[in-house]
């Protein structure tokens, strides 16, 4: 009984805190429904998953063929840049909305956990950023898409071993070659002996060209070679 009153208090609350406060889908702007978080049920329906039948061979994982031993790597979505989803890499990473990675991290884990993917896996390595980079923005984006993906899979997160040594300028406009040259050693493995026979899984906001994870898991495989890269990212490129 007083549960069923606790929870029509629950909703009365809710649908109050609603009206009162008015929530927006993210990707269409449209009013969220009571019990919709960041993306109405609509958006989600419709994003474009990049619906990868394997995960060792796709267009992300070809990236790193025959350049660092990658065991698996797949991409949520589909990122375009004129697309109304977009928006959520926009609002992650330049609206200080950190919470949306969470969001989007544990919608990601859900639909693979249906998979193999997380299976054998370890520990999850969010790409760092500068501490420049980090202090300017508030917070490491890919960090919270990792917390997302560790509170549905129970993976814990390691975001002290892998540093961002080099604060390089943004890759945005940069060539593929370009951005190789960009990111070249610009991260350093920290106690190397302490993930001897691990599992790894890299996780990024979104890979373009995959320059800046490639020199990611190049760093921890140059320092220790007794490892297993995975590769997990909220988007990727259309482009890829």
């Amino acid at each position: 009984m007083w549960k069923r009153i606790s929870d029509k208090v629950r909703i009365w609350c809710g649908s109050l805190s609603d009206f009162l406060f008015p929530r927006y889908c993210t990707c269409c702007a449209g009013r969220l429904a009571l019990g919709e978080e960041f993306i109405c049920s609509n958006c989600l329906t419709l994003m474009p998953f990049t619906h990868h039948k394997s995960f060792i061979e796709n267009p992300m994982a070809e990236r790193f063929r025959g350049l660092v031993p990658v065991q698996k790597a797949t991409s949520y979505f589909l990122y375009v840049k004129s697309s109304p989803y977009a928006q959520i890499l926009f609002d992650l990473k330049y609206r200080n909305r950190p919470e949306i990675g969470f969001f989007m991290g544990r919608n990601m884990a859900r639909n693979l956990l249906r998979t193999d993917f997380f299976n054998d896996i370890g520990i999850i390595i969010p790409v760092p950023l500068s501490r420049q980079k980090e202090r300017q923005r508030g917070y490491n984006q890919s960090l919270w898409i990792a917390r997302g993906i560790a509170d549905i899979t129970g993976i814990p997160i390691d975001d002290k071993s892998v540093l961002r040594i080099i604060s390089n300028p943004s890759q945005t406009t940069l060539s593929h070659t370009e951005r190789l040259t960009n990111v070249a050693n610009i991260f350093r493995l920290e106690h190397p002996d302490k993930m001897a026979g691990r599992h790894i899984l890299l996780v990024d906001d979104v890979i373009t060209t995959g320059a800046t994870l490639l020199s990611c898991a190049e760093a921890i495989t140059r320092q220790q070679d007794n490892v297993r890269i995975s590769m997990l990212t909220l988007a990727q490129s259309s482009a890829l």
